[in-house]
């Protein structure tokens, strides 16, 4: 956390909420897959309630017929065209059911198998397209050009990707910089938030690293470029996103294996089931009709929704309490974690800093009050993140902030103003004197207070420059940014300044530790002495501080690859590589950035920190479920297959068992849509705490 004080440009500017910044997301029905998905389902509602009051068949068969082209078409052409490369894909032995339950009369349950796997796919597409938007958008926190500098002085526009190491750019007042690289010449601040997570701007001067994206304050800086715009950090952090993400997929290569399996199974077994008892001399109507109840009841229907009821309904559960959780697969992981990284700023924080000391110099003769409400009236003016919580401060406590005058501000030092009869600075300890004045100086006095006794003059040297260095230091070193105020060039206070951590910061570590059995991990790229501050303050003793992207994303790797489940929470750009790395992603809503947002596998939408252990208590509930549903779906389908191979099964019987066990285990994961289910995992969370 920088403790520099200068005045910036508004944070309505920043990457968290750029306007300029173009939105790319893609829309539900301009993808095709929903589109079919839509039409078949419209379609489907067309026809059931005709089929049930007993229209003629014509009625509902049209529709019906309609359905079956919208929304199996599409992975029939897919799996006809894996079939030519010799792989059978589960899609098309579920077209093939469809058509087969159609075939036997069971026209509707066709139909509703066509248009679940027509959703799900559309789902699917939904997003793969969100993800492949938000890492896209990252880039447009880089500027379109850059302005770099020649040999004889003139400038020339030119786009980032064109710069070279060693070229220099000139950043100007309110423009992103354009290339990483370190300052040649000049002052500012820069907000590097969506690089480091810092809530403060940081102030750069020569010597100091830029980094290309981040946004300058008030003063122009001649940077030099060090890297090329390819291995820029922001440009990592895309690659590091993409790259992160893939390692997911090995889980989803395995399931398709599975898939295939059975899928080559079940044609083998129903072919089997046909063929057989025609050899045996038996009637075709009746071994076809026999094969058709073997591959309803064979179906994967009833696992599927023995997995998918307990699941959806805790997704339904936890939206209803500011969790999103978006998919049912991302509420299955939820529960296998077992080791925990937060984010500082904005996660177990609140991400705005706060005024947290109010410290009056002895010889000053000001109160807390008269110091405070003499820095806001200097910090009206300015929309600098420092000055807003001191004029937040002074509004809290009631305080009637009077009008300034003649105020400025400057790069990394502060701003100026008068108050009444005096010059009123506030800003940067580096104001501090550290050499000798030649001639003493009269301590102002209060606001509609007396001037200051003789016994306060001192030189400022002597009088003031020890204490306040003390103070300044003793706050510092508790993790706080220290403002010094000086009234008529004299130091009369320091004042505190940190981002306030959650009312529910410590409760969640607690309630975490006891759920995964490990304490969680601090990953920051704020400075050290902030974030051991808030470790010791939340219980958190392992603290990585100073991290850049791609050190979180070391971070996570090296856990998981030491065979943990990472749970990771955060809420800004530079968490998002972090976020795709880990087992499970958790964003913060309200403060989040777009791109860690769609990043993420969960997003926290009341900002409710506690929300966390509550989830993953409640996905582990499920899991549960899922398992009490998968013995139950196993028992009904061995049943049935059992009696439709060993005996006769009645194909109406067939599909009431194959339905009811549908229904049931249906039944049994809906008991998590319950207001109960939630107050039970937040209890759960709690108790662990």
């Amino acid at each position: 956390m920088s403790s520099a004080l200068t005045d910036r440009p508004s944070p309505a500017g920043t990457a968290r909420a750029d306007p300029a910044a173009p939105r790319r997301r893609t829309r539900v029905l301009a993808l095709p897959e929903a589109r079919w998905a839509a039409a078949a389902t419209v379609l489907f509602l067309i026809a059931l309630p005709l089929q049930l009051t007993g229209a003629p068949a014509w009625a509902w068969g049209v529709p019906y017929a309609l359905a079956y082209a919208a929304g199996g078409w599409e992975p029939a052409w897919a799996g006809l065209r894996a079939l030519a490369e010799k792989t059978l894909d589960v899609d098309l032995l579920m077209v093939v059911a469809a058509l087969g339950a159609a075939a036997v009369g069971q026209v509707m349950d066709g139909a509703l198998l066509i248009v679940i796997f027509a959703t799900s796919g559309a789902l699917e597409a939904l997003a793969t397209a969100r993800t492949a938007d938000s890492v896209r958008g990252l880039l447009d926190l880089a500027p379109a050009t850059a302005t770099r500098l020649l040999p004889d002085g003139t400038e020339q526009t030119v786009a980032p990707a064109d710069l070279a190491v060693g070229d220099t750019v000139l950043v100007r007042p309110g423009e992103r910089v354009g290339a990483d690289g370190r300052v040649l010449d000049g002052t500012s601040e820069v907000d590097q938030a969506t690089i480091t997570g810092e809530p403060l701007p940081v102030a750069k001067a020569p010597g100091d690293e830029v980094f290309a994206g981040t946004l300058n304050g008030t003063g122009a800086l001649r940077v030099r470029v060090g890297r090329d715009a390819a291995d820029s950090v922001i440009a990592r952090i895309v690659r590091l996103v993409e790259e992160a993400s893939g390692t997911k997929a090995p889980t989803q290569l395995f399931i398709e294996k599975v898939e295939q399996r059975y899928s080559l199974g079940m044609v083998a077994a129903t072919l089997a089931v046909f063929a057989v008892p025609l050899a045996f001399g038996a009637a075709l109507t009746g071994s076809l009709l026999r094969a058709m109840t073997f591959m309803i009841v064979a179906s994967p229907c009833a696992v599927v929704l023995a997995t998918m009821p307990p699941l959806l309904s805790a997704i339904a559960t936890a939206g209803r309490h500011g969790v999103l959780v978006k998919s049912a697969v991302v509420m299955e992981r939820l529960g296998e974690v077992d080791a925990v990284a937060l984010d500082k700023t904005g996660t177990l924080t609140e991400g705005t800093p706060q005024v947290t000391d109010v410290v009056p110099l002895p010889w000053s003769g000001l109160g807390e009050r008269d110091l405070l409400t003499l820095a806001a009236a200097a910090e009206h003016p300015s929309e600098h993140p420092l000055a807003r919580a001191v004029v937040d401060a002074a509004r809290a406590r009631g305080l009637t902030v009077p009008v300034a005058r003649d105020f400025t501000s400057a790069p990394g030092v502060g701003v100026t103003a008068t108050v009444g009869e005096h010059t009123v600075a506030v800003g940067s300890p580096a104001r501090l004197p550290r050499g000798t004045a030649d001639a003493p100086v009269t301590a102002p006095a209060p606001l509609g207070g007396r001037a200051g006794s003789p016994s306060a003059v001192r030189t400022a040297t002597e009088a003031t420059a020890p204490t306040a260095v003390a103070v300044v230091a003793e706050l510092e070193a508790g993790g706080r940014t220290a403002v010094v105020v000086r009234v008529d060039g004299v130091a009369v206070g320091v004042l505190g300044v940190a981002d306030r951590v959650r009312a529910d910061a410590g409760a969640t570590v607690a309630a975490l530790t006891a759920l995964t059995g490990a304490a969680p991990t601090l990953l920051t790229g704020d400075n050290p002495r902030a974030a051991a501050r808030l470790g010791d303050e939340v219980g958190i003793r392992d603290v990585r501080a100073g991290l850049l992207p791609q050190d979180k994303v070391a971070v996570v790797r090296e856990r998981q690859e030491a065979g943990r489940r990472m749970l990771v929470v955060g809420d800004g750009v530079n968490d998002a590589p972090a976020l795709a790395a880990a087992h499970t992603g958790v964003a913060m809503g309200r403060a989040g950035s777009d791109l860690a947002l769609e990043t993420a596998d969960a997003v926290i939408v009341r900002d409710e920190l506690t929300a966390v252990p509550a989830v993953v208590a409640l996905s582990r509930r499920a899991r549960r479920l899922v398992v009490q549903n998968l013995v139950i779906a196993a028992l009904f389908i061995s049943g049935l297959v059992v009696w439709d191979l060993a005996g006769t099964l009645p194909l109406p019987l067939g599909v009431l068992g194959h339905e009811g066990s549908t229904v049931l285990v249906g039944l049994n994961g809906l008991r998590l849509l319950r207001e109960a289910a939630w107050t039970r995992a937040t209890r759960a969370g709690a108790e662990h705490a």
